[in-house]
């Protein structure tokens, strides 16, 4: 199985891939919102040191498993504990990402329709409960939202099917640098309105007294969430890497890309927020609601400018929502072609009708499906809370404390040095090990209760 699996063409395209699983909608709706309201350049601080101290080693704990055994989330748990239960981990982390994949879709399909809009009618409103009212309409008519739910979904079938090489690390390798050249764009368009001073301010005025330990628990979540920890895509996206590569290279790499991608979008977006006299919030309405009703506003003045910095965002969400929305596809899809020895194309069609079914009751759930309920939450709601809440925290805790715990040290440490080979990851392998052991169990027990009770 190992001699015919594909890798990745080198240490570029796996940091490239890697960080288009990490970089997605919520680098964009959510984190501006929390650094502003959680300290500024104070909790940027708390948020970096949670990088490096929690999630790069969580982070390479599923890395090594992958980069160690070559094969995907089952079938490397199986590989390494030999007749235990271990295995169940890896068959837990092919679902989870496809639950996700399920819902995120469906935001996928909304971002899909709203840049249509853009290329075609634009925004137009007079206020923004105008816009409101247009994105909760929407979002609860069954067409619309369903066609654009399989559209994203069909993209993510195509580019997994071409395979490793020729579709993902080829989509990567042309989407993230255009995904970084157009978020770049935006953000020099944004820092260039009037009133943009207060909303750079509102990213980088350091504010200590709001640094409380809920807002330091809230920067570990935000560092573990944001780089799709827990879920089996790292696992999956690592076992594609060639046996030489260092690791912690292309951890410190996708960390690095991720961090960046995430401030560059607060300059982006917040600027124009203040700039337009809008209270900045968090979520799916930052895209779908507020950042429409700006262009709306900025069309009043210069039409032209508004329809291409529209259009420009837009191809932005959807590039980021793709980028991400793959390597969930191919955790499902390596699942079956190694275990179920099924074709890649079949594996495809198969996850591309169980994720679309699902997705379909989350997209419906909006509208004629809005009544039924699970524990007392709407399907799409339900699908989320069980992931976030439950399944990548779990995921997560079990595959650091497997690493730290069950494997042998001296595979880890021959995993994390290169073979001995890298000086300076031989001169940190203790630190980590004593983060992988100690701190980082705790540290996602408390972002679990953290999480859960908010």
């Amino acid at each position: 199985m190992t001699g015919k699996r594909e890798h990745f063409g080198g240490r570029t395209a796996a940091i490239l891939a890697l960080a288009g699983s990490a970089i997605g909608l919520g680098n964009i709706w959510r984190f501006p919102y929390m650094v502003g309201q959680t300290g500024g350049a104070a909790f940027i601080i708390i948020y970096l040191l949670a990088c490096l101290f929690l999630s790069v080693p969580i982070f390479l704990a599923e890395a090594i498993i992958g980069h160690r055994t070559h094969a995907g989330t089952f079938g490397a748990l199986e590989q390494l504990a030999p007749g235990t239960k271990w295995k169940w981990l890896g068959l837990l982390t092919v679902f989870s990402p496809l639950i996700i994949l399920s819902y995120y879709s469906v935001v996928g399909g909304w971002s899909i329709g709203y840049l249509f809009q853009s290329l075609t009618e634009g925004f137009h409103a007079s206020d923004i409960g105008t816009v409101s009212s247009a994105y909760a309409k929407f979002i609860s008519s069954p067409g619309r939202p369903l066609l654009f739910h399989t559209v994203f979904l069909l993209g993510c079938a195509v580019i997994v099917s071409a395979g490793v090489k020729s579709g993902i690390e080829k989509f990567n390798k042309i989407t993230m640098p255009l995904l970084f050249a157009l978020i770049v764009l935006i953000m020099t368009y944004s820092l260039s309105l009037p009133g943009a001073k207060e909303g750079v301010a509102y990213l980088v005025k350091p504010d200590f007294s709001k640094i409380t330990p809920s807002a330091v628990a809230a920067a570990m979540g935000q560092s573990f969430f944001s780089l799709s920890l827990g879920v089996g895509t790292i696992l999956t996206y690592a076992s594609y890497i060639r046996r030489e590569e260092n690791i912690l290279a292309t951890g410190l790499g996708t960390v690095g890309f991720d961090l960046l991608f995430a401030l560059i979008a607060g300059f982006a977006i917040m600027p124009a927020v203040f700039a337009a006299g809008i209270e900045p919030g968090a979520g799916p309405g930052l895209i779908f609601e507020t950042l429409p009703y700006i262009f709306a506003k900025m069309g009043a003045a210069v039409p032209w400018v508004s329809a291409v910095v529209a259009v420009l965002f837009f191809f932005t969400i959807v590039f980021a929502a793709f980028t991400s929305a793959i390597s969930m596809y191919e955790v499902g899809v390596a699942y079956l072609v190694e275990q179920r020895k099924l074709s890649r194309h079949k594996a495809t069609v198969l996850i591309f009708v169980g994720t679309w079914i699902l997705g379909a009751l989350c997209s419906l759930s909006f509208g004629p499906l809005a009544q039924t309920k699970l524990f007392g939450l709407s399907i799409f709601s339900f699908c989320d809370m069980l992931t976030s809440n439950f399944l990548m925290t779990f995921g997560g805790l079990l595959f650091v404390l497997f690493v730290g715990w069950k494997m042998d040290k001296a595979v880890v440490r021959d995993e994390f040095t290169v073979g001995g080979t890298s000086r300076f990851n031989c001169a940190v392998f203790d630190a980590f090990w004593f983060l992988l052991r100690y701190v980082a169990p705790v540290a996602i027990v408390v972002i679990f209760f953290t999480n859960f009770f908010a």
